[in-house]
């Protein structure tokens, strides 16, 4: 009969393979993983080369047209710009 020591005792964490996968296994996972995240980042770097320079925020205005009461940001707050001397 068994004693509750030898049931704790007992290795039956799914080790006792001989010959062991795990080293080649997970060399194939972070390979996979690393080929993927370079191709994300590639698909993701033409996608933001795609978008436009600025994007119209007119409700109901055609895609590319430029907004005519555009205006140059201050960079330095409490000064004005050139264009307003």
């Amino acid at each position: 009969m068994l004693t509750l020591a030898q049931v704790l005792a007992e290795n039956n964490f799914g080790d006792t393979r001989s010959g062991g996968l795990a080293g080649p296994a997970g060399l194939f996972l972070i390979v996979l993983l690393g080929i993927a995240t370079v191709l994300l980042i590639r698909n993701m770097n033409a996608r933001l080369r795609r978008l436009p320079e600025s994007f119209d925020d007119r409700p109901g205005a055609a895609p590319g047209t430029a907004r005519a009461d555009s205006s140059v940001l201050d960079p330095t707050p409490g000064t004005r710009s050139e264009e307003s001397r």
